[in-house]
C-alpha cells in the first residue's frame, strides 16, 4: 500500500508535496485511513460530488461530499451590519414561510441552490440583503401564494393589515 501512495505523490505548483494519504477520509467508526470508493456521482447539478466509501479496516460504509470552496460572501444588512452569507439561514427562513404548505424539502433545496448560484455569479464579496430577499420572493410568488405573503410580511416588515391587503392585491393583479 505504501508503494501505491508514493506513486500518487505529486508536487503542486506551490512546491507543496501532496500524497494520497491526504486524500483519504478517516472512517467514522474505527478511524482507519484506508478506504475504497465504491460509488461516485454528481449531486446538486454538478456542484457537488457524492462518494460512497467502504472502510478497508472494518467494512463500514459511509458517504462523503466534495464541493468547490468559494470565497465567503458577506451580506450587507439594512441596518449597516455585515454577516457571512448562510445557506442554512436562507433555508430556515424559506422553511418558516412554507410551513404547513404543500412544498417539499427538495423544492426548497432546489430554490436555495438556484438563489445561491445566482448570487455567487453576480457578486464577488458582498451582496445586499434586499437582493436575497427579492430573489426569494420572486420564486415564492411563483410557487405558493401563502408562503409568498408570509415571507413578504417579514421581509417587508408589514406593520398593519392594510399592508397585507396591499401585497395580496398586488399579487392578484399580476
Amino acid at each position: 500500500m505504501r508503494e501505491r501512495l508514493e506513486r500518487t505523490a505529486a508536487v503542486l505548483p506551490t512546491g507543496i508535496r501532496r500524497t494520497g494519504v491526504a486524500e483519504r477520509m478517516r472512517c467514522p467508526k474505527c478511524d482507519n485511513l484506508e478506504d475504497k470508493v465504491i460509488d461516485s456521482r454528481s449531486a446538486r447539478n454538478g456542484a457537488v460530488i457524492r462518494r460512497r466509501r467502504m472502510c478497508l479496516g472494518c467494512g463500514h460504509r459511509f458517504t462523503t461530499y466534495e464541493e468547490i470552496v468559494r470565497a465567503h460572501l458577506r451580506v450587507a444588512k439594512r441596518d449597516g451590519r455585515h454577516e457571512e452569507l448562510s445557506r442554512e439561514k436562507l433555508i430556515s427562513g424559506i422553511e418558516r414561510a412554507c410551513e404547513k404548505r404543500p412544498i417539499s424539502a427538495e423544492a426548497i433545496e432546489r430554490m436555495v441552490e438556484g438563489i445561491m448560484e445566482e448570487i455567487e455569479k453576480e457578486y464577488e464579496r458582498e451582496v445586499p440583503s434586499r437582493v436575497i430577499g427579492q430573489k426569494v420572493m420572486d420564486r415564492l410568488e411563483k410557487m405558493d401564494d401563502v408562503a409568498f405573503v408570509r415571507f413578504a410580511s417579514v421581509y417587508r416588515r408589514f406593520k398593519d393589515v392594510k399592508q397585507f391587503v396591499s401585497a395580496i392585491e398586488g399579487m392578484i393583479t399580476r
